[in-house]
């Protein structure tokens, strides 16, 4: 079933900006990541899934009840959804039970339901026995938890995350995350999750949208947005890639594999081994974090000089400008020097035309 659906919502602000022929799907039970720069319209769209916003245009459906259309709009509190911030907003004044358990008395039930569901819900965040605990006497992990547990116990539609994991620290936030992954699997929940962190959406999600400038760039699986951008905006967000014009000098000249295709760089390298998309006019060669090595100099596609390195658990992760890209390239080899002239052999990358980029 579809929890949530937007076709072609629009949303304007007053100096300019906000979003432009959004159209996404949800299924039950599915974790959707929302990810782009700063501006690019992440927040918007969460805060009009949520009904803080009202679009100028296009329709929405939360478990197929119409709650935008041009002739409705169904308000925040109306919309069934459970809602965790950056911030927690855990009340302060309330024991930990009483924060949990206010959408509950909100809808108007008392009693012996409430207490039982409070535990219930307790125990699958990992707080049990904590209901009577104040939130000043918890750490900022388990504040979290009883935000999450109180956005889940009544049983949302949705539930909305901002940026719900990004104000704790390594490795706590790393925990937390696999059992909210863990979490929203066991009760079939469906959530739309705003993040920065380009490595926690692709942990978390079972789709991706990345956003740019108001608009929904790519909307597929955490795989196919790393391995096959659609466009080289993604290609560049999500993998870090350099865009070098190229020209093609041979192969296959439709879309799919170009693995039997040759492009060859402005320096005359020539590279194979690269997927075609939409790249009849202006080809530039995306090449990501993963579709590079480094070589001594002269051996390779293209030189570099090494602009900083740091160490990374899968060797030495260096950025290296290449012409006028800089480039993200591991080595598990000796560590290079800031200032060193390196080759760098493509060993994969994207083909896009470079018009095809928003």
């Amino acid at each position: 079933m579809t929890a949530l659906e937007l076709n072609d919502i629009n949303v304007r602000y007053p100096g300019g900006g906000g979003l432009f022929d959004i159209s996404l799907a949800a299924d039950t039970g599915e974790f959707i990541c929302l990810v782009g720069p700063s501006g690019s319209g992440k927040t918007t769209l969460l805060r009009t899934v949520a009904g803080f916003l009202r679009p100028v245009s296009g329709g929405m459906r939360i478990n197929g009840a119409e709650v935008v259309s041009d002739s409705a709009f169904v308000g925040p509190d109306k919309r069934g959804l459970g809602m965790v911030f950056q911030d927690h907003a855990v009340w302060p004044h309330m024991s930990v039970g009483e924060n949990v358990a206010y959408p509950l008395k909100v809808s108007g039930l008392k009693g012996a339901e409430v207490r039982d569901r409070v535990a219930q819900t307790l125990t699958q965040v990992g707080l049990t026995g904590m209901a009577d605990r104040k939130p000043d006497s918890l750490s900022g992990g388990q504040r979290q938890r009883v935000a999450i547990a109180r956005a889940i116990i009544a049983k949302p539609n949705v539930v909305l995350f901002d940026e719900a994991l990004s104000s704790l620290d390594e490795p706590l936030r790393a925990d937390l995350r696999g059992q909210l992954k863990a979490l929203t699997e066991e009760l079939s929940l469906t959530a739309v999750y705003v993040t920065h962190d380009r490595s926690e959406a692709l942990a978390l999600a079972d789709r991706i949208a990345v956003l740019n400038a108001g608009r929904i760039i790519q909307y597929s699986d955490p795989q196919q947005v790393l391995n096959a951008p659609q466009d080289p905006f993604v290609a560049q967000f999500m993998s870090d890639a350099g865009l070098f014009p190229v020209t093609v000098a041979g192969g296959d000249s439709g879309g799919g594999r170009g693995d039997d295709g040759v492009v060859v760089l402005e320096n005359g390298s020539r590279v194979t081994g690269f997927t075609r998309m939409h790249a009849e006019v202006d080809p530039v060669l995306a090449v990501g974090d993963g579709d590079a090595r480094v070589c001594p100099a002269g051996e390779g596609h293209v030189d570099g000089t090494v602009e900083s390195v740091l160490f990374d658990r899968a060797g030495w992760c260096m950025q290296v400008r290449v012409w006028d890209q800089a480039l993200t390239v591991l080595s598990a080899g000796d560590r290079p020097r800031v200032g060193d002239t390196v080759g760098v052999m493509f060993t994969s990358g994207t083909l896009f035309t470079r018009e095809s980029s928003r």
